[in-house]
């Protein structure tokens, strides 16, 4: 018994994390890709109760956050949830309170340009 939970506690321990927070000064402190590129939540997806509506040439623009690996449920000093989706080519997505995330493909490090565009927001933690 004691070996096993050993294991688990090795094995959670090397899941990197999908996301990390960052404090932008306008924005606050949001959520970002480990690189620090901004990360979304797309408003159509939310009124259709999370189901991913970002395909084609949508997700070119707006690539979604694809998992490296398993995508842990908690993540230690951010406040949600965390999991995946799978989108309709069959490849998974992670998720933040159940809605998809993405980032956006003219963006690079710790910018946010299109909070409030065409229903993107920033995803904004408290």
């Amino acid at each position: 018994m004691g070996l096993l939970a050993l294991a688990s506690a090795t094995l959670a321990l090397a899941v990197s994390p999908p996301a990390v927070k960052y404090h932008d000064p306008h924005f606050g402190v949001i959520l970002t890709t480990p690189k620090q590129q901004a990360l979304y939540y797309w408003t159509v997806e939310k009124r259709a109760g999370g189901k991913i509506r970002c395909i084609g040439a949508c997700a070119r623009l707006w690539p979604p956050l694809h998992p490296r690996g398993p995508v842990p449920k908690h993540v230690a000093g951010i406040k949600g949830t965390f999991g995946t989706i799978r989108r309709p080519d069959g490849r998974r997505q992670v998720t933040f309170n159940g809605l998809g995330i993405y980032t956006y493909v003219h963006e690079g490090p710790r910018q946010v340009l299109c909070n409030n565009v065409n229903g993107w927001f920033v995803v904004r933690l408290r």
